[in-house]
């Protein structure tokens, strides 16, 4: 059984990468199989079209993006530094998966909109209820700006614009 949980790790972990490189529509199963070193057959074994399988790199991306911030332990003042820092990190070590997961709601498709749309949701709710505990004020606009400032810094990843990075100092 590890074996095979092994190998579906392999198939996100590869398709995590066609997906960041082709996007959605231009990545194939084939491809990801390909990539892998398994027929298309076997990936239709974990996961019946290439939509279920984008859902499940997505699920799993965002489901690292939650945890990070969820595990942030800092004083009030600095929760904000501290949350930003998890993002920055794990977009350091988990790039592809960040892009995909802050352009994902792009995707017309409902079922990958309905849960992209409900994995934000989950995410602002965390961020406005780790600020409101903190007793940081108007907790849901810091969360919604949090976020804002995240897609930011990932269209600026995309497009090579290390310029959009300048902020003012607080």
């Amino acid at each position: 059984m590890a074996v095979r949980e092994d190998r579906k790790e392999q198939i996100l972990d590869k398709a995590v990468a066609i997906f960041a490189e082709w996007g959605y529509y231009k990545t194939t199963t084939a491809q990801v199989a390909q990539a892998v070193g398994v027929t298309q057959p076997y990936v239709f074994h974990f996961f019946k079209n290439k939509e279920e399988l984008y859902k499940a790199v997505i699920e799993r991306s965002i489901l690292r993006l939650y945890e990070a911030f969820d595990e942030v332990q800092a004083p009030a003042d600095r929760l904000l530094i501290a949350l930003g820092d998890a993002f920055m990190h794990i977009l350091e070590t988990r790039r592809d998966e960040m892009l995909m997961v802050m352009q994902s709601h792009v995707i017309a498709e409902p079922s990958i909109r309905e849960l992209v749309r409900q994995m934000f949701r989950d995410i602002h709710a965390l961020l406005a209820g780790r600020i409101r505990m903190a007793g940081l004020p108007d907790a849901e606009a810091e969360a919604s700006e949090f976020i804002g400032l995240g897609l930011l810094i990932t269209m600026a990843e995309v497009l090579g614009l290390p310029e959009l990075m300048r902020f003012k100092e607080e």
